[in-house]
């Protein structure tokens, strides 16, 4: 991906790009717990990543983090930021579909509004990030159709996937907050974070367990994918849609992951989707656009 060939392309279509790897990612999970287990799938997602940012690395010239304290801040996130999230929504899947586990990964800015105000306390509570968390807790609860009722299984796979965007949620604030201006470039960050994250994982592979089958051809290529782009390249996706068009038009990508979840969940595992999850899923967006003061900043003054 050369300096001068991405420039020409504009950023609209690497934005596409990133929303669609990122919505895959739900479909490339599934394909991969077809014949490896939950810790499995989470770990080699993160070593093929790794492996991928560690290219880019060498690519760049890119100067790795110095200092225990930034490796430190590192290990937390990619702990709370990738291994336990990445985990919990491999382990979902085998309970819910992945349809079900894009739309609720829609929520993730929701829990990152919520554990700003509560625990980090980096902002003041307003009434527009209240009602956010209002609107969008409602939304789950339709995507979930929790009026009908749901096996346990599939409460139990709803619950890791929340369990996931909540990890998100205090990860990304405690990034921000120790990560910034630690002097390392985005991408030494990532591969560190990445490369630790995998590290962390490891040391469960004996007792992972295996999957509910053998390891095809598409199970392979469905982890190959999931890695090197999903926990890659789309970082490097990130930066180029972060420089040309800003950090707040980039974060707008949460909005179309479910739309790719969605699709590929449909056409490629036939999956289902009932009423009420993307109409769930749009209250949710709704939660998160009031939450985040966006349809504030698009009103006229």
């Amino acid at each position: 991906m050369g300096e001068r060939g991405t420039a020409a392309v504009p950023w609209q279509v690497w934005f596409v790009v990133l929303a669609a790897i990122w919505g895959c990612s739900f479909w490339f999970m599934k394909v991969g717990l077809r014949g490896l287990s939950p810790l499995e799938v989470a770990f080699w997602r993160l070593a093929l990543g790794a492996a991928a940012l560690w290219v880019l690395v060498a690519v760049t010239r890119a100067r790795m983090p110095r200092g225990l304290r930034v490796w430190r801040d590192l290990l937390v996130v990619g702990l709370l930021g990738n291994s336990v999230p990445f985990l919990l929504f491999a382990y979902g899947e085998t309970h819910v579909s992945s349809v079900l586990a894009g739309i609720i990964n829609a929520a993730t800015p929701l829990a990152t509004i919520a554990f700003t105000l509560a625990v980090f306390r980096d902002e003041p509570a307003t009434r527009h990030g209240l009602a956010g968390l209002a609107i969008g807790f409602a939304g789950v609860l339709v995507v979930l159709g929790a009026w009908s009722g749901l096996g346990r299984g599939q409460w139990l796979g709803a619950l890791a996937c929340l369990g996931a965007i909540c990890c998100y949620g205090i990860a990304y604030p405690y990034a921000q907050r120790r990560l910034t201006g630690s002097g390392a470039g985005p991408i030494a960050l990532a591969t560190g974070q990445i490369t630790l994250a995998a590290a962390l994982l490891a040391p469960g592979l004996p007792w992972g367990w295996g999957g509910g089958g053998p390891v095809t051809g598409d199970v392979v290529a469905a982890m190959l994918a999931l890695g090197i782009f999903g926990s890659g390249i789309a970082f490097a996706l990130v930066l180029r849609v972060v420089e040309a068009a800003g950090a707040t038009t980039s974060s707008t990508v949460t909005y179309v992951i479910p739309l790719f979840a969605v699709l590929a969940g449909v056409v490629f595992l036939g999956e289902s989707v009932s009423w009420h999850e993307p109409v769930g899923g749009l209250v949710v967006l709704a939660g998160v656009a009031v939450g985040s003061g966006r349809l504030r900043r698009l009103s006229p003054r």
